[in-house]
């Protein structure tokens, strides 16, 4: 009988404790323009932690919608702030979201005869027939590059060439197979050291579009289902080596 109680309460024991490290999991869903990113803050949580990362990656729009539609994430990497701040308002985040960073617009092309400029100009070249850029509805990376256009009073003379990408990420990948010949995409994807020599690149001035300040939120779910973990990696991302990574790939970072 003691023995069976003493095997009763072993397994007990195990199965818990077997719980308990199923339980060490954060989920994040991150704006498409982190991936690089957040590959290498994933590396150091998970070193540091003991907690693993799995990332859900894709346009900020999008990931909010499938939050309100009930996807089980815990904390929300947003492109803009405008998607955590309406989530926070509707009751799907804790807190309102806070700023980890402020992204930065670049022309890029995989075509190694074309010269880039920064006023955009060479756009309007009628041999030029496709310009990729993430759809500016769901994708603040989008929204950025179309304000952009406009800027420079080149909107109506390109919009015919554009084409659109669901998120900043696909947008890459249209530009890599040169599907299109030259896009707008976030400087964290050019700096990236997968990146490194592949393609031409200029940066967008910040002056011709809305600062993209990039909000977090810790989601209903996190909060309710894995309030720790969620915290934690939360509180990473406003850490000093998550900064020097961010800065790296060149994020702007206080």
């Amino acid at each position: 009988m003691l023995k069976r109680i003493f095997l009763l309460s072993l397994f007990s024991t195990l199965l818990c404790l077997n719980n308990a490290k199923a339980q060490q999991k954060v989920t994040v869903a991150i704006a498409a323009n982190m991936r690089f990113a957040m590959e290498q803050l994933k590396t150091e949580f998970e070193k540091e932690t003991g907690i693993s990362v799995e990332l859900i990656t894709g346009a900020s729009g999008k990931l909010a919608a499938q939050v309100t539609e009930g996807a089980p994430y815990d904390v929300f990497v947003s492109a803009d702030m405008n998607y955590p701040d309406a989530l926070y308002k509707k009751g799907f985040a804790t807190e309102a979201p806070k700023i980890y960073a402020t992204g930065l617009l670049v022309l890029w092309t995989a075509k190694p005869d074309m010269k880039l400029n920064g006023d955009l100009k060479m756009l309007l070249n009628p041999a030029l027939k496709k310009v990729a850029i993430a759809n500016p509805k769901t994708a603040p990376y989008g929204l950025a590059a179309e304000e952009a256009l406009k800027y420079y009073k080149i909107y109506e003379l390109v919009k015919d060439k554009l084409v659109f990408g669901e998120s900043v990420g696909q947008t890459q990948q249209f530009i890599a197979t040169q599907a299109a010949e030259v896009g707008f995409i976030a400087k964290s994807m050019v700096m990236a050291d997968e990146m490194k020599g592949k393609g031409e690149w200029v940066d967008v001035d910040p002056r011709s579009y809305s600062p993209i300040t990039q909000g977090v939120v810790i989601l209903k779910h996190g909060n309710e289902a894995n309030k720790s973990n969620s915290a934690r990696f939360y509180n990473y991302l406003f850490s000093e080596k998550a900064k020097v990574i961010f800065r790296k790939l060149g994020y702007i970072v206080k």
